[in-house]
């Protein structure tokens, strides 16, 4: 077995949304691969279909369902477990992939011996393959055999991992098992499943369909998830640690936590949590404070950080009461000036 795509699954039944995903993995042109769909205890109709596929499809399809919801985390783990195949490719239950996606890559893991290869993914709001917008995920001066250099690079700009393949003994012997019951469990493993890799190699072409609609993931902000995505920063420096690169590469690793945990966190729930809770971004900038005490100084920081939100953060820093009322009244004057 060459390949096994692991597909987590959760309540996807409504709008042919499932089957354009499952659709575009039944038909690659990969000759020995393994579909693992994973149904995280749906409630709607997702794990039929998954069985109806396996009907149709006994060869190459096998329909899981979990008897208790663990997340997305939980689920791919389940499919981990399950693997046969030398390499590892994962997919949201709500994109899609070209044809050829998967035996590109191979081939290309093939050719050069790289433990590991990615390309590209565009962005599209419509189920179709015409290709959206364009994302480069990586960069060419990522591709070769991982040296320090590149490997600081993958920690700063790894892309997703859904757009790569990796090799399964490399997982399973350095047991990167997802968290599981939180939401963002790639950002806690993603620079594991990079760092601990020999070999890169990147493809500069879109073969994945990312689908942007209200209820993904990353649209979706609740007090909850902002929660998920800081214990995935406390996780990922935990990895590193567990892993023995933290010192290696700890000023990347703080920006990149920097990102995670604070940044992204205190700017997301400020714009998307209706009511934003005092003891809550008090909290946030408490810990980061207490993990990277000069992180204000960090050089990727410093650089990589836009102007404005070096200002609002070093606020809230200072007094969250003032920040919390300055961001307040920004908003409200941004929304009466496009008026």
């Amino acid at each position: 077995m060459i390949l096994s795509i692991i597909v987590p699954v959760y309540n996807m039944a409504a709008d042919g949304k499932l089957e354009y995903c499952l659709d575009s993995l039944v038909n690659q042109t990969l000759s020995d691969y393994e579909i693992i769909a994973v149904d995280d205890c749906s409630a709607d109709a997702s794990y039929a279909i998954l069985k109806d596929y396996e009907k149709r499809y006994p060869d190459r399809f096998h329909a899981v369902r979990s008897e208790v919801n663990r997340h997305q985390g939980g689920a791919k783990n389940i499919g981990l477990k399950l693997a046969k195949g030398d390499w590892i490719g994962f997919i949201d239950s709500d994109d899609w992939i070209t044809p050829d996606m998967y035996e590109t890559l191979i081939n290309k893991a093939e050719e050069t011996g790289a433990d590991l290869v990615g390309c590209d993914y565009c962005l599209t709001d419509e189920h179709s393959m015409k290709t959206g917008q364009i994302v480069p995920n990586n960069r060419p001066g990522q591709s070769g055999v991982l040296d320090d250099e590149k490997r600081r690079s993958l920690i700063l700009d790894g892309g997703s991992l859904v757009v790569k393949i990796f090799r399964r003994s490399m997982i399973i012997e350095n047991e990167l098992w997802f968290p599981e019951d939180i939401f963002y469990e790639d950002n806690a493993l993603g620079n594991s499943y990079l760092l601990l890799s020999k070999h890169f190699e990147y493809i500069e072409k879109p073969m994945y369909y990312y689908y942007q609609h209200d209820a993904s993931t990353v649209h979706t902000i609740s007090e909850r998830r902002c929660e998920d995505r800081m214990e995935a920063g406390r996780l990922m420096l935990k990895e590193a640690r567990r892993h023995g690169f933290f010192e290696k590469y700890e000023p990347e690793l703080e920006y990149s936590f920097t990102l995670l945990f604070y940044v992204n966190t205190l700017f997301t729930y400020m714009a998307g949590v209706k009511r934003p809770r005092h003891a809550f971004v008090k909290a946030l900038g408490k810990e980061m404070k207490r993990t990277f005490p000069e992180f204000e100084n960090n050089p990727y920081y410093m650089e990589r950080t836009h102007e404005e939100e070096k200002k609002l953060i070093g606020m809230q820093l200072r007094s969250t009461c003032f920040f919390m009322l300055y961001y307040k009244l920004l908003w409200a004057y941004r929304r009466w000036r496009k008026k």
